[in-house]
């Protein structure tokens, strides 16, 4: 099993930015797909950015506008998620999870994945 560590949710008022790190192991993010999700109250869990292994291709969800980046930093075996111009509805607890890739470009499905982490809170308001 993968373990994985989210940070740097917190309080942030509209329009304002966040960087939430997914901590795994270089060995993860070299040759594993990682992707974010997150899970507002009462809604399904919804993939909203993910990260190929095999060449660091991105891939997100139209939910998100472009307003989010999702990187990896390989060397300190971590992905990021840059949040900008968040918004109210951007309020959820964000996951990371990742498994071995299933195809070209990685998946925002759930059932692509197998190692989640905790979550982190994200909370947008005024």
């Amino acid at each position: 099993q993968v373990q994985l560590v989210e940070s740097g949710g917190g309080l942030v008022q509209p329009g304002g930015s966040l960087r939430l790190s997914c901590l795994a192991s270089k060995l993860t993010v070299e040759h594993f797909d990682i992707a974010w999700f997150r899970q507002a109250p009462g809604k399904e869990r919804e993939g909203i950015a993910c990260i190929s292994s095999n060449d660091g291709n991105t891939h997100y969800a139209n939910s998100i506008e472009g307003r989010f980046t999702i990187s990896r930093d390989i060397a300190k075996g971590t992905v990021y998620l840059q949040m900008d111009s968040l918004k109210e509805e951007d309020t959820a607890v964000y996951y990371c999870a990742t498994d071995r890739p299933v195809a070209l470009q990685c998946s925002l499905l759930t059932i692509h994945y197998a190692d989640w982490g905790q979550g982190t809170q994200v909370t947008v308001s005024s």
